[in-house]
């Protein structure tokens, strides 16, 4: 018996901790249901508390979260702005939001009104949120270690100065941006002075000006996303080393529509992308230094418009496919190289069975260059006048640029699988 004792008199501080550990992890759960004010279940909690939300709909305006907390939601329970501006303010690191339904935020471009909006913070992560007809949707700034991932992101505003952006980095670094849909924004993601971020496979549709919009953002990756039905699928601007990898650029179309719009851009790589039925697949200006391998362009209206402006860049291992125009260009100095692409208007030979053709293969024709000058032009195409002229370029080249010349063109097309 004495024994026993002594052996419960050693084991029962363990006891105890494990005792009061229990109660306050119990006590770092905090339920809140609809009705209950969120700003007070915050200012109550410790730092790395989690507030757990109950389904229904919470009243939810500029609720101020400055230290690490996880907000989860059960059933995607409404946070509604009531109109009245941002809905969640985070200044702090260490933040989880999670599973909650954000609606009616206030629209102020003064104030960039949004669901969720973050100052000076650090990982935090942002996921499986659903975000209905907000001003702006994520807005992140002079942040870092940021992971938004599988949110929700819809907005129906008619007109663009109506809505703000998805979702909008300023001044970030070293983030994920992942698996996210957006659609019905100004911009689906918008990435100014940010570095070292990643977007990969995210679904970017129906936004009113650009489904990605880089501006003086170096040093990224975007990859394996869909950019479908944007006033313009990418506009890279102002930035260097970017890698644009596996990415599709469906149906973009209107009078300045692109699938990508590279404009002041240096030192970067397309590779492997399709872009399929849009006005414009690439239009580039004053970008230097890109490769361009592997992608495929099919069924757009010009597959790439390369400004005079453009110079040591390499378009390698191409598909061109049933454009109404593979290259035009506004001037006659060219100052980048072909190599090895497939066009599917070439017309040449190849001897010695190598799969490469004999004979260079010039993929700008004279209507391309006078359309370029002379858009109203466009209207004669396919016209016998149209035909003659080209055929009357392809035998004595007067007008269309020399050194624009695919010496080496595939005769069949590549496999890349898409």
């Amino acid at each position: 018996m004495l024994k026993l004792r002594k052996a419960m008199n050693r084991i029962f501080p363990f006891i105890l901790i494990l005792c009061l550990y229990a109660i306050h992890a119990e006590a770092g759960k905090i339920i809140l249901k609809p009705g209950q004010s969120i700003q007070a279940a915050v200012d109550r909690s410790a730092a790395g508390d989690t507030l757990i939300f109950s389904p229904g709909t919470y009243q939810a305006s500029a609720v101020k979260i400055r230290k690490p907390l996880s907000l989860i939601g059960n059933n995607h329970p409404v946070m509604d702005g009531e109109n009245k501006g941002n809905i969640f303010l985070v200044a702090s690191e260490n933040v989880l939001i999670r599973g909650l339904k954000f609606i009616r935020t206030g629209k102020s471009n003064m104030d960039d009104s949004a669901a969720i909006k973050f100052f000076d913070s650090k990982n935090c992560v942002i996921e499986n949120n659903i975000l209905v007809d907000t001003f702006f949707g994520l807005h992140f700034s002079n942040s870092s270690n940021l992971t938004i991932r599988k949110n929700k992101v819809n907005a129906s505003a008619s007109r663009e100065f109506e809505v703000g952006n998805g979702i909008h980095l300023w001044k970030c670094k070293d983030s994920l941006i992942e698996k996210n849909e957006v659609s019905g924004h100004r911009d689906g993601i918008y990435l100014e002075f940010v570095t070292n971020t990643l977007a990969k496979e995210n679904f970017i549709q129906g936004n009113m000006r650009y489904g990605l919009h880089f501006m003086f953002a170096h040093d990224n990756t975007y990859l394996k996303n869909t950019f479908k039905r944007n006033g313009a699928g990418v506009a890279v601007m102002y930035t260097k080393n970017v890698t644009m990898q596996e990415n599709r650029f469906e149906e973009n179309w209107g009078s300045s529509a692109y699938g990508i719009l590279l404009k002041d851009i240096s030192d970067s790589k397309v590779i492997g992308n399709v872009f399929l039925k849009n006005t414009v697949g690439i239009y580039m200006e004053g970008s230097s230094r890109i490769d361009f391998k592997e992608n495929t362009f099919k069924e757009n209206g010009w597959a790439l418009k390369l400004m005079a402006s453009c110079d040591q860049n390499l378009f390698q291992a191409n598909n061109f496919t049933r454009n109404t125009f593979d290259i035009s260009t506004n001037g006659n100095l060219v100052l980048n190289q072909l190599n090895e692409n497939y066009w599917d208007k070439y017309e040449g030979y190849d001897l010695n069975r190598d799969r490469i053709g004999d004979v260079p293969f010039r993929p700008i024709n004279l209507y391309s260059v006078i359309v370029e000058k002379i858009p109203a032009s466009v209207m004669l195409w396919r016209s016998f006048l149209v035909t003659l002229l080209d055929r009357m370029e392809k035998i004595l080249p007067t007008m269309t640029p020399d050194e624009m010349i695919d010496h080496s063109p595939k005769m069949r097309p590549y496999d890349f699988g898409t």
